[in-house]
């Protein structure tokens, strides 16, 4: 069965049934709330600061068509406008100025012949056209390659870090027999009841007294011992049968050796998970950053989008494209990775 026919197969076969009508109502319902925001923030970075405050908004981004006119010897491009005059007839004409609500236009073919009519009779000539500069102008202005770099820095190693330290715990906690291991497990995950906003001042003065202030890797190294990922990985490695880990030990392999080679090897779905995880979370993270960074040239993205929304200025169509561009590589993350999303899921309910 191909996509097409997939997609448009009805329980009626030849007919249509309500319940062909509800599903593909749910269904398309559901598109629009997930992909919706999506579509409408990518055509919205498009948009030049005078499209994004029009009201009632346009999904697509359209700009005024404009024409070249020999106005008292200068030549001067002026927008379009479809007017409606006293006569009922309708002309396409260029504006000249606009004094109050009367408008001022000339007709192109014919710059000597003026018309002066309200501004609720003239409806502007438009097409579609994409304000690529919301994306050219902030790679040179915006140091944008120097965020997306410190970005990419804060990601990758505090995902490796986080994949290591969480699997190493998941573990000891899964394989390893010991007094107080269900009390360990119980106090790792009630660290999930524990707002950021308690240990904020603690974590600053942490950071501030082992020197990391100012510095990427004290936005990385409080954040990679998450207990979302240790009990993530714990359940999974539960599924793996004790008898293959006591095997390898009768061929004198080495606890380390068992870990690497074998545990880690298996649990790559679950691995999949937290590093999908791992990569949104730091990716995304905008208050530690804040908080740590106080140099220019060492904010990531997130904290870098924050210098457009000036006290007096929120330049919308710059945070527009950026935010669209930040979100490139998670989202290249999620397509590589997202096959092992319901496999490791699944797998670390399983006991």
């Amino acid at each position: 069965m191909n996509i097409a026919s997939f997609l448009t197969a009805r329980r009626g076969k030849s007919r249509w049934d309500w319940t062909d009508y509800f599903t593909f109502s749910w269904l398309g319902f559901g598109l629009i709330i997930m992909f919706g925001p999506a579509v409408w923030l990518t055509l919205s970075s498009f948009k030049s600061p005078a499209q994004l405050s029009e009201f009632p908004p346009t999904v697509l981004p359209y700009v005024a068509q404009t024409v070249e006119v020999e106005v008292r010897g200068q030549k001067k491009q002026l927008p379009l406008y479809e007017v409606k005059l006293d006569t009922g007839e309708t002309k396409v004409l260029a504006e000249l100025r606009r004094i109050g609500i009367i408008s001022k236009l000339v007709d192109p073919a014919d710059p000597e012949t003026t018309y002066k009519v309200n501004i609720k009779q003239r409806t502007p000539v438009r097409e579609i056209g994409l304000a690529t500069e919301n994306y050219t102008k902030p790679l040179k202005d915006f140091n944008f390659g120097q965020f997306l770099y410190n970005s990419v820095f804060v990601t990758v190693f505090a995902t490796l870090i986080t994949l290591v330290t969480n699997s190493m715990a998941a573990f000891a906690l899964s394989k390893y027999q010991f007094r107080g291991r269900n009390g360990v497990l119980l106090v790792v995950i009630g660290t999930l009841m524990i707002p950021i906003s308690v240990i904020i001042v603690p974590l600053y003065s942490v950071i501030s007294s082992v020197g990391l202030l100012n510095s990427l890797w004290g936005v990385i190294l409080p954040t990679v011992a998450t207990p979302t990922g240790v009990f993530l990985l714990r359940q999974y490695m539960l599924t793996i049968p004790d008898e293959l880990l006591e095997a390898a030990r009768m061929d004198d392999a080495s606890e380390w050796q068992i870990y690497w080679r074998i545990v880690l090897p298996l649990t790559a779905p679950a691995l999949a998970v937290l590093a999908i995880f791992s990569v949104v979370w730091r990716w995304n993270d905008f208050l530690w950053p804040l908080i740590v960074l106080g140099r220019k040239e060492l904010f990531t993205l997130q904290v870098g989008l924050n210098t457009f929304a000036g006290e007096l200025n929120v330049q919308w169509h710059f945070i527009l494209a950026m935010t669209v561009a930040s979100m490139i590589p998670v989202v290249i993350v999620f397509v590589f990775l997202q096959r092992y999303i319901t496999t490791g899921i699944a797998g670390s309910g399983v006991k």
